[in-house]
């Protein structure tokens, strides 16, 4: 069963405006959602560890699409360096961020995709770009803040497009 696992950022929630707007695009493209509230979890690394014990109850991981955002970003990364995941897709991901746990990622996917915004003013744009280029992935840069609610509708063109590549 093809599943997209979303993983919100510090401050915000499970169904933000964000995640349902991405989520319907992933349910047009036969995905099933689950989008888990990490809210009671402040610590990266717990979160971590909550993501890897809900996914090591599917009987696969290798049609399971892991999106995250910010601190999210950084917890989906760090899960898909460890399992093998069909996606990996990131908004402004909270990488890099010396008081985390991990400073590098590979991540066990041929489909990795990051958005950023050019006016990011909490995650700088410089990570994800450094992000990119070790791992060779899609880096797409919008003209939105940290929080993308602003290119939300090309946003979700990203993603759409990100799922279909996958798909084809």
């Amino acid at each position: 069963m093809k599943q997209v696992y979303f993983a919100h950022g510090k401050e915000s929630g499970p169904w933000g405006s964000k995640i349902r707007h991405l989520a319907s695009i992933a349910e047009a493209n036969g995905y099933e959602v689950v989008s888990p509230d990490y809210s009671a979890l402040p610590d990266p690394e717990a979160r971590v560890k909550h993501l890897l014990g809900l996914l090591s109850q599917e009987p696969e991981t290798s049609d399971i699409v892991l999106v995250g955002s910010s601190m999210g970003g950084y917890v989906s990364t760090v899960v898909a360096s460890s399992l093998p995941i069909k996606g990996l897709f990131l908004m402004a991901p909270a990488l890099y961020i010396p008081s985390y746990s991990v400073q590098t990622y590979d991540p066990k996917s041929d489909h990795v995709y990051v958005v950023h915004g050019e006016h990011d003013e909490v995650i700088p744009l410089a990570h994800s770009q450094r992000f990119a280029k070790e791992t060779t992935c899609t880096l797409q840069v919008l003209d939105g803040d940290h929080r993308l609610n602003s290119v939300l509708r090309e946003l979700g063109c990203c993603f759409d497009e990100f799922l279909q590549k996958m798909a084809g």
